[in-house]
């Protein structure tokens, strides 16, 4: 080995032997390394103590587990008690126990299991001992509820020509409501709509016992039927004492009375129970195509007695607290609602509504509501509705004399009707006029033209008057004119619109005299935004191209998103839109002076640009319903041509301007201020004037 050779080992035994002396741990890690190998060695001690005491029964194990079969087992003819579920199938009398445990797919004979002398292997007898100890720990916790924490669970239905219910056993609740007229409109199969969906829906009631709080959607309920639309799910608690859910459906309506019946239950819960609480979630899935407007009208509504519906806020998540007497609680989306309806009130509740950002779900809705109760009552100690159905303004507003609720529920303020005036137009023309049409019409795209028909011949007389006064306008537009020729500049813009105003008032023209006939079509206008996007009626039904009406009517998909407008291409929004700026071209032509504003006319061809981005995303009826105004209005502005003799209305106002005409009130007021304000700037040019030439 020469030289440079033993160098180099020395040198890699130096860096190695360097190496492993900086990563020496430190006394610190050293006696933290320590504490943590004892640490594990007590819990694996621990376990393993805990494993042999689980597995290993006692004298008290045995005697505890025949007292909990005589306390919630079934008493047989010669005195005994009998418990059969899962895991066990017992018999106690005042002296023993026998009968089996099942462990899988074996079977023990229990005696020896208690005595720790059956064949099971370790593993077996530890999950037949946690079996036996939370057998004998729910007696403790739910004393003689705990004989229906184990059971079989089977489905009943309930269902008349609307409405199919299913009723399951396990927490004795509603876990189904389908709606047989309605499908959804989400998915690539045909299915109806479902407002509670098992898993995802759900309810119970919970009450206190003297040592603990019993949530009845723990327990298997036993299911009796009464007559063709009526179920009882029960609990017996203890011999001679029963709790129970009875469901009556209505033969014809989408609402099922929910009574809370009882008997004997002062041996069981403290004399002092005053009221039971009852839990309610949602969570409420899709059924449109255009998710803007179902999440928008999604949201929790309640009404206290006595008051008007309020809501929580559909826009993101919102919370409530309800302190007094409360009538009804729902869970509403755009077309559907599930509202509980107390036949007496509800105390106090807490509401949540959270926003779901899912493509299947839209809001998570919770209820916790605590109602009067007592435990000493009898037969029937609460009493609800359940309305599960349409959000349909026919059957909502039955639904007080149906329900003899004793006061007006307002459960059609569910429907978004606009406020005040146009809520009115909706509820006393629109909906009145739209159902007879529905009544004896399938095709909702003829039953909207003859609704927007209707309505036109209403406000016909307005929308006379309006081009009425626009005539004598345009007819005046040489003189008006000659005015601003004569008085040209700022200077002169006072002089100017007192002369104006003097010809309009002594030709016996107003230009205000076209504002009030077009106020009075507003509220029609606005009243029916509202309506389409919330008839249901439209849900379904298509026309032309439009797959339902009562979503957006998309033919094209884009492969990008448009600020404000979306994605995809309405056709009778844009059809709409067209005709819209035609409607404003021959409109413009008949204002006067309207060629003479370049701003203002830019300005007025901007509001049919604006509702393209408003209307792509709305109910594709309401764009054919503004279409077919538009193309109305536009024929009717081409009779009025025809029938007003515009050179015989010029006239006339030529020759009452020529006549002495007294001044009204108000245009000698107007005249007035202008001679005031004239003045004023007057006083304020001589004043600068003075200030230069002193300067």
């Amino acid at each position: 080995m020469d030289k440079n050779t033993v160098t180099a080992l020395v040198l890699m035994a130096a860096v190695m032997f360097g190496f492993m002396w900086l990563q020496k741990p430190s006394a610190e890690q050293l006696a933290a390394e320590q504490e943590r190998r004892e640490q594990l060695a007590s819990e694996q001690k621990s376990t393993a103590a805990a494993a042999e005491r689980r597995i290993t029964f006692t004298a008290d194990d045995s005697a505890a587990l025949a007292a909990t079969v005589r306390q919630i087992g079934t008493r047989t003819d010669d005195g005994a008690y009998i418990l059969r579920n899962a895991d066990f199938d017992l018999r106690a009398d005042s002296l023993s126990l026998s009968g089996t445990a099942t462990v899988g797919n074996t079977t023990t004979d229990i005696r020896s299991l208690l005595a720790n002398r059956s064949t099971l292997t370790m593993a077996q007898t530890a999950k037949a001992a946690d079996a036996v100890r939370t057998l004998i720990d729910n007696a403790l916790r739910y004393e003689g509820f705990a004989r229906h924490l184990s059971g079989s669970e089977e489905q009943v239905t309930l269902e008349n020509e609307l409405i199919r219910l299913t009723l399951d056993t396990r927490g004795g609740i509603i876990s189904q409501a389908e709606l047989k007229k309605y499908n959804s409109e989400i998915g690539d199969t045909v299915q109806t709509v479902k407002l509670f969906k098992g898993a995802n829906d759900g309810y119970s009631f919970r009450f206190a016992t003297a040592d603990q709080r019993i949530d009845t959607r723990d327990f298997y309920f036993r299911a009796t039927a009464e007559g063709d639309s009526a179920v009882l799910m029960s609990l017996e608690p203890a011999p001679g004492v029963m709790w129970g859910i009875r469901y009556t459906l209505a033969p014809d309506g989408y609402d099922v009375r929910m009574e809370i019946v009882q008997n004997g239950m002062s041996a069981i819960l403290p004399a002092n129970t005053a009221s039971i609480d009852f839990n309610w979630h949602q969570r409420m899935g899709r059924n449109e195509i255009g998710r803007t407007f179902e999440e928008r009208n999604s949201a929790i509504y309640y009404k206290y007695v006595g008051d008007s519906p309020d809501d929580l806020n559909a826009n993101g998540d919102d919370s409530k607290s309800l302190q007094g007497n409360i009538k009804w609680v729902a869970f509403k989306n755009q077309f559907f609602s599930s509202v509980i309806v107390a036949d007496k009130h509800f105390s106090t509740a807490e509401l949540a509504s959270v926003d779901l950002k899912t493509d299947d779900y839209l809001k998570d809705m919770a209820m916790t509501a605590t109602l009067p109760y007592s435990a000493a009552s009898e037969g029937t100690a609460a009493s609800f509705h359940f309305y599960l159905g349409p959000n349909d303004y026919p059957i909502l507003s039955g639904l007080d004399e149906r329900l003899d609720a004793g006061e007006d529920l307002s459960l059609t303020r569910l429907i978004p009707l606009g406020w005040g005036l146009f809520r009115w137009i909706n509820t006393i023309i629109i909906i009145p006029v739209f159902t007879f049409l529905g009544s004896f019409l399938t095709n909702y795209g003829l039953i909207i033209l003859l609704l927007t028909i209707f309505i036109k011949i209403i406000i016909f007389p307005f929308t006379f008057k309006s081009y009425k006064s626009q005539a004598r306008m345009r007819v005046l537009a040489p003189e008006i004119k000659e005015i601003n020729e004569k008085y040209p500049g700022d200077e002169n813009a006072m002089k100017r619109q007192q002369e104006t105003m003097s010809l309009y008032s002594r030709a016996g023209a107003s230009p205000f005299s076209g504002c009030l006939p077009m106020l009075l079509q507003m509220p029609v206008l606005i009243a029916m935004f509202s309506f389409f996007p919330s008839a249901i009626e439209l849900r379904g039904h298509g026309f032309l191209w439009a797959h339902d009406l009562s979503a957006p009517d998309s033919i094209l998909t884009l492969p990008f998103n448009i600020p404000f407008y979306g994605s995809h291409v309405s056709l009778f929004c844009l059809l709409m839109t067209i005709v819209n700026i035609v409607y404003t071209k021959i409109n413009m032509q008949s204002q006067p002076g309207g060629a003479s504003m370049p701003g203002m006319k830019l300005m007025t061809y901007m509001m049919p640009v604006m509702f393209l981005f408003i209307f792509n995303d709305y109910a594709s009826g309401l764009s054919y319903y503004y279409l077919l105004s538009l193309l109305i209005t536009i024929f009717q502005t081409w009779i009025f041509r025809r029938v007003i003799d515009e050179d015989k209305v010029r006239a006339q106002l030529l020759e009452n301007a020529r006549k002495p005409r007294k001044k009204s009130g108000f245009m000698a007021r107007l005249e007035e201020a202008q001679r005031q304000q004239q003045a004023a700037l007057r006083a304020q040019q001589q004043a600068a004037g003075k200030k230069g030439r002193k300067n």
